[in-house]
């Protein structure tokens, strides 16, 4: 998460945590927060297949529900990882729990939460066999919705008939507290939130999660999008000492 951590102005502090010990992505029985957070699979996080086992382990060994994510298989996360973090969740015994999940209160123990955010949906879609070998279902998180082609859109639908939760990650992906600073919460609602929400929810997909871009999130937006949602997902960072918008 170099690129993350730079752009958020943050610099790197040293030496990466191993998963297991990155509380704030696990999900325990009895917890009650809508707020979730998630650590970054891409390449650029560097998170190794060593530090994934130890979170694999954790959630296995707690009875939680470890929560990761990513974007493009095959260009910002290989293959080879996705398939790694899915056979080592079956090997454990995890079951597969979605944003969907976790907002009907429906979520299994121990498990594992994969997400995928943005737009690559052809990547998506060439996935299906590989997620379907070991039984999975994740959470793919659309954003820019208003800009993919009718392609896109009817891989959507396949991914979903799949079993997997589509969910909205904006219409524009812009950094949220900072347009809520220069325009107000009301025009980010308007503008990014909703239209993502009632794009999906009009091709039928029910939507009742929401991922915000790049983690951003204050408690100010926590309680707005809450009213629509029965979850959010920021994200963790896994360097020491590193500051981050996950609220725990």
């Amino acid at each position: 998460m170099r690129v993350a951590l730079v752009a958020l102005g943050l610099g790197l502090a040293g030496c990466q945590l191993s998963l297991d010990d990155v509380d704030g992505v696990y999900y325990a029985p009895g917890m009650t927060t809508r707020v979730h957070c998630a650590v970054n699979l891409d390449s650029s996080a560097e998170t190794s297949l060593a530090s994934i086992d130890s979170g694999l382990d954790r959630a296995a060994r707690r009875g939680e529900i470890v929560e990761l994510y990513a974007h493009h298989p095959g260009v910002t996360v290989p293959a080879s990882v996705i398939e790694h973090v899915l056979a080592g969740a079956t090997a454990r015994g995890l079951a597969f729990v979605t944003y969907a999940d976790f907002a009907a209160g429906t979520e299994q123990y121990p498990g594992i939460a994969l997400s995928f955010d943005d737009t690559s949906v052809d990547a998506w879609v060439a996935t299906l066999p590989l997620l379907a070998q070991y039984g999975a279902r994740v959470t793919f998180f659309v954003s820019r919705y208003e800009f993919l082609n009718d392609e896109a859109r009817a891989g959507l639908h396949t991914l979903a008939a799949a079993g997997h939760a589509i969910e909205p990650h904006t219409m524009l992906h812009l950094r949220a507290p900072d347009y809520v600073e220069q325009y107000g919460l009301d025009a980010y609602m308007a503008k990014e939130f909703e239209p993502s929400q009632e794009a999906l929810d009009a091709e039928g997909f029910a939507t009742t999660a929401f991922a915000y871009p790049f983690g951003a999130r204050t408690d100010e937006l926590d309680r707005a999008i809450l009213e629509h949602v029965g979850a959010v997902r920021s994200v963790k960072f896994t360097f020491e000492g590193e500051a981050g918008p996950c609220p725990r």
